[in-house]
């Protein structure tokens, strides 16, 4: 019986540390999946609202110069002189190039001496309006007639007082009317005169302009973006010398998709970027609109005017706009820091309780630092806007 008493004891022992070791294996195991389960991410939770947004119509163009000239010569001649080169700033009417004078000059001088001959022949001083009664002349055909005319009045009394012959009568008859016939030829001879001294004159006025067109000048104030010519060059009549591209304000020009040519009017703010000063805005005005639309593309061309008074934007930019529309509708907004794009897909995490959802949205307009969400949210469902990149459907999180 003592036998089997110590038998039992020792069995009893036996079986309490078997059940202490094993309580002890399982409290160890439970610590260590304690310590293997992730820590809950904070994810700092947002409620997505609804508001009026200023909406945006987007589009793309080339920036372009307000004017552009191909710059010819009127006259021919020789290159004597050409003090701009390629980007030059110019006024307008400044000198280009410079043609040799000395034929034009010449001209100008003969054009000159031919009208002041004629000046003189016709007793006409510079600048007074012409009387062909005033023309040396005229008046002495004038006198002659007149005192033809006093003769043959005096012969005439004598012939009636018989004191007289008919035939010297009729010679003091011819003798005036001769006299009348030279007062009137003189007459038109000073009319005709003076006809070429009008064309004398043209012929001065074309001679002066050969003369001043020997300078060739710049159009309007810009930037010389060609020059096309050198010293010693001959240039001919109508052939190209210098480009000149005016270039404050630029233009703009833009296609505006079909579906937005009702929001789009003259007077409107653009505002655009380009590539080639990241992060900066720029503005312009909308000045034109075309009346009708590009058939291949059922678009509208519009163009806006930029102001670019420090020359930093270049004609040929590629830009890229956005123009208000004057409705604001609702929108449903999130922050940007919600939105997790893999892919080209957008996906916020709707937090519910301890869980977070995945959704997959289609975003549209930022607005700062917001973002609108077009599909796949609802006003006043909160999204995660913390850990955003770390999260999954279903994790558990700590709100």
């Amino acid at each position: 019986m003592h036998r089997r008493l110590v038998t039992w004891m020792w069995c009893a022992l036996v079986a309490a540390g078997l059940a202490a070791s094993a309580c002890s294996a399982g409290d160890a195991k439970a610590r260590e999946s304690a310590a293997a389960a992730p820590p809950e991410l904070a994810v700092d939770p947002v409620a997505a609202v609804e508001q009026p947004i200023a909406r945006f119509i987007r589009a793309t163009g080339t920036l372009t110069a307000e004017e552009q000239a191909e710059v010819a010569a009127e006259t021919p001649g020789r290159v004597v002189s050409a003090p701009v080169e390629l980007g030059t700033r110019v006024a307008e009417g400044a000198e280009l190039i410079r043609l040799s004078g000395t034929e034009t000059e010449a001209q100008l001088k003969e054009a000159e001496a031919n009208a002041a001959q004629i000046e003189a022949r016709l007793g006409l001083e510079r600048g007074a309006e012409f009387d062909v009664d005033k023309v040396p002349e005229v008046r002495n055909a004038k006198a002659a007639y007149a005192l033809a005319e006093s003769e043959f009045a005096r012969i005439k009394s004598l012939l009636d007082q018989k004191v007289v012959s008919q035939s010297e009568f009729d010679q003091r008859r011819t003798q005036m009317e001769a006299a009348r016939q030279q007062h009137e030829a003189a007459r038109n001879g000073a009319a005709q005169q003076y006809q070429s001294l009008q064309a004398a004159r043209a012929r001065i006025e074309l001679a002066r302009k050969a003369f001043a067109d020997t300078v060739v000048r710049a159009p309007f104030t810009g930037v010389v973006a060609q020059r096309l010519v050198s010293l010693g060059d001959y240039v001919t009549k109508g052939m190209k010398v210098a480009v000149v591209v005016r270039i404050n304000p630029l233009r703009v020009k833009l296609t505006i998709p079909e579906q937005f040519i009702a929001a789009v009017g003259t007077g409107q703010t653009v505002g655009f970027i380009v590539d080639a000063y990241p992060g900066r805005q720029f503005e312009g005005r909308v000045r034109y609109v075309s009346p009708a639309l590009q058939e291949e593309q059922r678009a509208l061309t519009v163009e806006a005017m930029v102001p670019n008074p420090t020359g930093e934007l270049k004609p040929g930019l590629f830009a890229t706009a956005r123009i208000e529309q004057p409705a604001r509708t609702p929108g449903i907004l999130v922050p940007a820091a919600s939105v997790h794009t893999i892919g080209g897909t957008g996906r916020v995490f709707v937090v519910s309780g301890d869980r977070v959802e995945e959704r997959i949205v289609n975003t549209g307009q930022a607005v700062g630092d917001l973002v609108e969400i077009t599909k796949g949210l609802k006003s006043g469902e909160r999204v995660a806007t913390r850990n955003v990149g770390k999260l999954a459907d279903g994790l558990k999180v700590r709100p």
